[in-house]
């Protein structure tokens, strides 16, 4: 399928190239160096895309198999940005001014090393012991065996806290501090990351046509939303794979994919999305350093040496009016001492601060979002953590793809200027809102757990308490209440465990195991075929699976819209910069995006979200593990609010911003009807006069704003 689309994508800039003014075989265009950067940068964004999708679809995977909440899983997702902040703003700034295809390459290797790093933890680890109070029963003749009520009177000291030295030995054997290997990849990948966008981006924006520039960023876009429809797929097929797959036997494993405890094969996921990074990183190291202008001919050239760039942007003052033929060879030291300069003649651009202040606000309630997306349809909707992933991969993303190309279509085929581009961004957004308001009606009532939603007798529960786990029918069983081994019975209700479920006896084995004569169920009130249950949750009820098909629908469309201002977006930023401060534009904005939108996002959604646990797990080593059950109301209410907390901030932004380019166009087209009878009557060399005088006016604005 990914070959199918690169075909196309040669077919459709092959036919651009055809139609051009320039005089040159169709070959000639087909072939060209821009062309063939286009596709590479097509591919290296599938490919990130690839690697980023996988890791956000591992989230919970990783989550379980190191045993740590939320908020830690969301700072190990955070990391990627880390790794960003450390030398995106250098990389943007001095890249500019090297090679920039080379650096590209460099990063796409840095990636692939990453994401190898970031499997190794599954090397080091021996194999993974789910928590179970059951999994010494088995009989392999398949008859009754011990009594599950009884056995658990080894558990009833579970409470003790163990010794220091007998925990540190305990954490060290579990090798319990491994996930900082993930960290640690993860971070390196976003080292890796830094070049991709600003020097790509501004490489193609230098040599392309100014008309073609949406269209081409609408093809790397949806070519890059490619990637995570494969990683979220990759992403749900691994979850079905066993963690240790090939070196335990599955026979003897009493949990399915469905079961909050399992762990599938992440690691696996992580070595083939390094192996494709290594492939995307090849062809930058032969790109060169410059490209002749799309479209360009030698007169062009020639008068475009002395004009500069003065017909889009507003010169500097300090600027001189030609170039010299042969530029001067630039020291490091002389970049450096003209950095910071930069950096202010940056920061004093408004509408420049302004884009980057909504951008973070609204990247924060997407990261958020897209990180604990699978765990909400988990714990919402009931569905298995590959299903989840498998639907976002293929349903949502598509959408997203759509969206891209249609933003972009829109753009070149309206002609839209900057303010056109913020009118559609802001309508765009606002759709996408509306989706997310009709999603908080579209909800399933808790599971029904005994003694942790509903009590024994099969009444909502008011408050959690761990105590409330024991009741008469089980207290005699000496059960452990820290333990998550779900069973469901016969009268529909899910219990935390067999004993705590009072079952006196159990036949077969693994996953066929069956539990018979549970006191609990036949002291229950409500109906019941017999006394025995099977393992794992109940499922939700029939009505549930109905709200999610709504659910899907709504955020299908309302992904669509909201990924089709994405373009529009790109390009309100890159025409609001000097061209000499392009690369480092939007390096800064990369930087602050994804420090203030990537980082704590997935730390304070996570913590929101463990304030919501029901039923944590225990750790090998004793102490607290990753949440099994929540409160799922509860999650809902944390999860959106906070989503339609950080939107609704941002479209107090984008009013602003509207307001400010609406100003700043009716200012100059009051300037050019003044200007207009001065040319009139002055002729052609008194207008140009004029037309300088205007730019240098504009550039007297303390804003240092470019024209648009």
């Amino acid at each position: 399928m990914l070959c199918t689309v690169l075909s196309s994508v040669i077919r459709i800039v092959c036919f651009q190239g055809i139609m051009s003014v320039e005089k040159k075989t169709a070959r000639e265009q087909c072939c060209s160096k821009l062309k063939m950067f286009l596709v590479a940068m097509c591919f290296v964004y599938f490919a990130k895309a690839f690697q980023g999708s996988y890791m956000k679809s591992s989230v919970t995977q990783i989550e379980r198999r190191f045993d740590i909440p939320s908020s830690l899983i969301g700072f190990i997702d955070g990391s990627f940005e880390i790794g960003n902040l450390f030398v995106i703003a250098f990389v943007s700034y001095f890249g500019a001014k090297l090679h920039r295809p080379r650096l590209i390459g460099a990063g796409c290797l840095i990636m692939a090393m990453g994401s190898f790093i970031t499997a190794a933890p599954h090397f080091f680890q021996g194999p993974y012991k789910y928590e179970t109070t059951i999994s010494y029963l088995s009989a392999s003749n398949g008859t009754e065996s011990i009594l599950p009520c009884l056995a658990n009177g080894s558990l009833a000291h579970d409470n003790e806290i163990p010794k220091v030295e007998i925990q540190a030995e305990c954490e060290k054997a579990a090798s319990s501090s491994l996930w900082l290997y993930v960290f640690l990849g993860n971070m390196l990948r976003g080292v890796g990351e830094t070049p991709v966008m600003p020097l790509g981006l501004s490489y193609l924006d230098d040599f392309s046509r100014e008309e073609n520039t949406a269209l081409y960023m609408a093809l790397i876009q949806t070519l890059g939303i490619l990637g995570p429809m494969f990683g979220f797929m990759l992403g749900s097929f691994c979850a079905k794979l066993y963690v240790d797959i090939g070196a335990v036997d599955l026979d003897t494993i009493t949990i399915n994919h469905k079961d909050t405890r399992w762990v599938g094969a992440w690691w696996l996921g992580f070595l083939l999305t390094g192996g494709v990074m290594l492939l995307a990183g090849i062809p930058f190291w032969f790109f060169p350093k410059s490209l002749p202008k799309q479209g360009e001919t030698e007169t062009d050239k020639k008068s475009n040496i002395l004009e500069g760039d003065q017909d889009r942007f507003i010169p500097d003052n300090n600027k001189h009016s030609t170039a010299p033929n042969k530029p001067a060879p630039v020291s490091m030291a002389a970049l450096a001492k003209d950095f910071l300069p930069s950096l202010k003649k940056l920061f004093s651009n408004t509408i420049y601060l302004l884009i980057v202040c909504t951008g973070f606000i609204q990247v924060s309630g997407f990261i958020g979002m897209i990180t604990f997306m699978p765990k909400f349809m988990e714990q919402i909707y009931g569905q298995s953590a590959s299903r989840a992933i498998f639907l976002i991969g293929i349903m949502t993303l598509p959408a997203v793809a759509l969206g891209i190309i249609t933003g972009g279509f829109i753009m070149k085929k309206f002609k839209l200027n900057v303010l056109g581009a913020t009118k559609l961004c802001i309508g765009a957004s606002l759709l996408a809102f509306s989706s997310l308001v009709i999603q908080y009606f579209l909800q399933c009532d808790n599971s029904q757990v005994a003694g942790l939603t509903v009590s024994y007798q099969g009444a909502p529960q008011v408050s959690y308490q761990q105590n409330t786990l024991i009741s008469p029918c089980n207290m005699g069983c000496s059960c452990s209440v820290k333990h998550w081994d779900p069973i469901c019975a016969s009268n529909g209700l899910t219990y935390a465990s067999p004993c705590l479920a009072g079952c006196q006896t159990s036949t077969g084995d693994g996953k066929d195991m069956a539990f018979h004569n549970c006191t609990c169920i036949g002291e229950s009130p409500l109906p019941f075929a017999n006394m025995s249950a099977v393992l794992g949750q109940c499922p939700r009820k029939s009505d549930c699976d109905y709200m999610f098909k709504f659910y899907m629908a709504v955020t299908v469309i309302g992904a669509f819209f909201s990924s089709c201002g994405a373009t529009p977006g790109y390009i309100i930023l890159l025409r609001s910069i000097n061209p000499e401060l392009k690369s480092l534009a939007l390096g800064i904005y990369i930087l602050i995006v994804r420090t203030l939108g990537g980082i704590p996002p997935p730390i304070y959604f996570g913590a929101l979200i463990d304030r919501t646990c029901l039923k944590w797990g225990t750790k090998q080593c004793g102490g607290r593990g990753a949440c099994r059950f929540y409160d799922s109301g509860a999650f809902r209410n944390s999860f959106l609010g906070l989503i339609y907390g950080l939107y609704s901030l941002s479209y107090v932004l984008w009013g602003v911003l509207y307001n400010r380019l609406s100003h700043r166009e009716k200012k100059l087209a009051l300037k050019n009807q003044l200007k207009a009878p001065e040319q009139d009557g002055n002729g052609v060399s008194s207008g140009n006069r004029n037309v300088s005088l205007a730019f240098v006016k504009c550039s007297e604005n303390p804003d240092q704003e470019t024209i648009i």
